[in-house]
C-alpha cells in the first residue's frame, strides 16, 4: 500500500504484476474477505487490510531483526536488546541500564530509540522495539503496560522569588502569578487540568512554549513561573533557578514500561523487562490527581 499502484508495488518487489494481483488474491481466497478495493486509478486498502498489514509489518520486522540479532550474537557475542525511551526519563532508564547485569548467556548491547510516546509504542507494536518507557495517560490497547513511576508537574521560579524559601508551592498560592507552560511531551495532556487552575484562581492566560531553554530564559527574566514535568528539570543546574513541588491538587503524568505481549525475542529482553519492573516500579501514592478523557487516545508524547 506504500505505492498505491500494483506496477510500482511489483518493481519494487522484483516480481511481475500479475504475480503480485495473484498472490493477494490467493491471500483474500484464503481470509475470506477482500483486503484491496481496485479501481483504474489507486488502490485502497480496506479496514481488515489495515489490520492484516499490522501484523505482516510485525512479522517481517520480527524475523528481520531476529536475523540481526543471530547474526549479532554468532559475529561478536553479544545478544542485542533494542529499548525505547521518551527523552525526559533517559536518566533513569540509562541508569538502569548500567545496573543491569545479565543472568548467564551472552553479554548484552542495548540498542537506544528515543522519540515521543506515540511513536514508541508504534514500534512496539511493530516488533521495532523490545521494550520502551513511555508516558501516558491512559494504557495503550494490545500492549502489556506496566505502571513505573509518576512525573508530577513542578514550579520553575528564581532563586530570589518568595516561593523559593518554601521549597514548595499550591496553586493558590500562584493564582495571580503569569506562569509560563512547557506544551512538549505530556504537557498538552496535563495542560488541561493545569488550565483549569488558572481558570479558577483568575490568573493572567500563561505563555506557551516547546522548549525548556526559553522556559528558563523567561523565569529568568522575571516574566514567568513555569511549569513543567519534573523529569525535564533532572539535569538543570541553574543557581539563578529553584524546582518546586506542585500541590493541592498534585497533577501527574504515568511512566510506563510496555512491551509486546507473548514470547520475546530473546531471553535478554525478557531479563531486562523483569529488572526494570523491580528497579523502577514505585508504589503508588494515594489522593494523587490524575487527568484522564472520556473518549480518544490518552497518549503522552515524552
Amino acid at each position: 500500500m506504500q505505492e498505491g499502484h500494483f506496477g510500482r508495488a511489483a518493481k519494487r518487489l522484483a516480481i511481475t504484476q500479475p504475480a503480485l494481483s495473484n498472490a493477494i488474491k490467493q491471500m483474500e481466497k484464503l481470509l475470506g474477505a477482500q483486503l484491496l478495493t481496485r479501481n483504474t486509478h489507486r488502490l485502497e486498502i480496506t479496514p481488515l487490510g489495515t489490520e492484516v498489514l499490522a501484523r505482516t509489518d510485525f512479522l517481517v520486522n520480527t524475523v528481520d531483526l531476529a536475523l540481526q540479532d543471530i547474526h549479532h550474537v554468532v559475529q561478536r557475542g553479544r545478544a542485542l536488546v533494542r529499548v525505547g525511551v521518551i527523552p525526559s526519563a533517559s536518566t533513569r532508564l540509562a541508569a538502569a541500564v548500567n545496573a543491569f547485569k545479565p543472568t548467564g548467556g551472552p553479554a548484552v548491547e542495548f540498542v537506544w530509540r528515543d522519540a515521543p510516546s506515540t511513536v514508541l509504542l508504534q514500534e512496539v507494536r511493530e516488533g521495532r522495539l523490545d521494550l520502551a518507557l513511555a508516558a501516558i495517560t491512559e494504557p495503550p490497547g494490545g500492549l502489556t503496560c506496566i505502571d513505573l513511576f509518576q512525573d508530577p508537574l513542578v514550579l520553575v521560579v528564581r532563586r530570589d522569588h518568595p516561593l523559593a524559601r518554601e521549597g514548595k508551592a499550591s496553586w493558590k498560592a500562584i493564582g495571580h502569578e503569569r506562569l509560563v507552560l512547557f506544551e512538549s511531551g505530556s504537557m498538552p495532556a496535563l495542560g488541561e487540568p493545569a488550565r483549569a487552575q488558572f481558570g479558577q484562581q483568575g490568573a493572567q492566560a500563561p505563555y506557551h512554549v516547546r522548549y525548556s531553554e526559553t522556559l528558563y530564559a523567561l523565569v529568568r527574566g522575571g516574566m514567568a513561573l513555569g511549569l513543567m514535568p519534573q523529569l525535564y528539570t533532572t539535569s538543570l543546574h541553574d543557581p539563578e533557578l529553584a524546582v518546586l513541588a506542585l500541590q493541592d491538587p498534585r497533577i501527574e503524568r504515568r511512566v510506563v514500561l510496555v512491551y509486546r505481549p507473548g514470547p520475546m525475542r530473546n531471553a535478554a529482553a525478557k531479563d531486562f523487562i523483569d529488572f526494570l519492573r523491580e528497579h523502577l516500579t514505585q508504589p503508588k501514592k494515594p489522593k494523587v490527581r490524575r487527568f484522564t478523557r472520556k473518549a480518544g487516545p490518552k497518549l503522552s508524547p515524552g
